[in-house]
């Protein structure tokens, strides 16, 4: 048996056109009333609760929009010192975080750098804790290039945070925190309260 044609209700036809395959194969309908979704179609499913399980490992899609461009299990991150590291006096300088406090990047984070592999909108935070009362700030930097700078907290020492939410493009884009402080040289106070380096995607592109 080749094609099944079908008459349209009140005008055309659809043909259900199989191809040459090797063996027996089965299309289970199920017991449902709703339409066929087809590659070319472009239709929407809407207006109802439960939908199907896509069971796959990986889906590929330039784009998954999901409630309004929402992140979902987006990469996530959070990282902090257990080794304290040097700042120099009054020069902006790389702060490092290679304790693990938790890793959903798969891979994304190495070197305390995040080079996120997925387009979207990050809020970035990080923080350091160093013994002087002198200017200390912390940065967001971009590529290489200070993007966003924090404020201090004196208090028996002298922290320094800051926030932001970060663009990045999923492929060249990286994100690291850099520190300054204006007395002689100090190291950082480590401990997973002071000196932290974390990020999580809160939108899609």
């Amino acid at each position: 048996m080749g094609n099944l044609t079908l008459n349209g209700a009140t005008s055309g036809q659809i043909t259900l056109s199989p191809t040459a395959v090797a063996g027996t194969n089965t299309i289970t309908l199920p017991a449902a009333t709703g339409t066929v979704l087809t590659t070319a179609g472009g239709q929407t499913i809407s207006g109802t609760t439960t939908v199907s399980t896509l069971a796959a490992t990986t889906i590929n899609a330039t784009t998954i929009q999901i409630g309004g461009n929402q992140a979902v299990n987006g990469p996530a991150f959070s990282y902090y010192q257990s080794v304290a590291s040097s700042l120099p006096s009054s020069t902006f300088t790389k702060v490092t975080f290679t304790a693990l406090d938790f890793d959903t990047t798969g891979g994304m984070y190495a070197s305390s750098r995040f080079t996120p592999t997925i387009s979207g909108y990050y809020m970035i935070t990080g923080g350091y804790y160093v013994n002087n009362s002198g200017t200390t700030l912390a940065s967001i930097y971009k590529n290489g290039t200070e993007y966003k700078r924090g404020v201090q907290v004196v208090s028996n020492g002298t922290s320094a945070y800051v926030t932001g939410i970060v663009y990045c493009n999923g492929s060249t884009d990286y994100v690291e925190i850099y520190g300054y402080q204006s007395a002689a040289t100090q190291n950082t106070t480590t401990g997973i309260a002071l000196t932290y380096f974390q990020g999580v995607m809160v939108r899609g592109a």
